[in-house]
């Protein structure tokens, strides 16, 4: 079950994550929310040291805990 996140509007959003390669070869982990879920990519629960935040907008995003 992938982790899902309701904004103020009443709109559902799911989390998921990819993974990119750099020009350097070291890889970055991308999270994203979406409002299907996807095959691959879906996440069960927001990553340690993350948290769900609401911009002005109404969209989700991560943002990392000080």
């Amino acid at each position: 079950m992938a982790f899902s996140f309701k904004n103020s509007k009443g709109t559902t959003y799911y989390l998921h994550s990819t993974t990119r390669t750099l020009k350097s070869g070291k890889g970055q982990t991308l999270y994203y929310f979406a409002k299907a879920v996807k095959d691959e990519g879906a996440l069960d629960a927001v990553p340690q040291g993350y948290e769900v935040s609401e911009t002005a907008n109404g969209l989700p995003v991560l943002k990392r805990i000080k």
